[in-house]
């Protein structure tokens, strides 16, 4: 696998939204996000800058997604 996807906390926050996820609170910058089937996971979102990429794998790995799926979706 390369290099993983940049994205900004307001581009995850969408995308999230894509895949059902709904923005239950803001807490300060953080975004709690969560599923119908319970997935939940927190998205912060500081100003225009892109997330690092352990907090993009921790996001990942809070709703079950691979890197390799998120590319695969990303790009639709």
């Amino acid at each position: 696998m390369g290099k993983m996807q940049r994205v900004t906390g307001k581009e995850m926050v969408r995308f999230l939204e894509r895949q059902g996820f709904v923005l239950r609170r803001v807490v300060g910058s953080h975004h709690v996000m969560r599923q119908v089937d319970a997935l939940q996971t927190v998205v912060p979102v500081h100003r225009n800058e892109d997330l690092k990429t352990g907090t993009l794998r921790g996001i990942l790995r809070d709703i079950h997604m691979k890197p390799e799926e998120f590319d695969q979706l990303w790009h639709q």
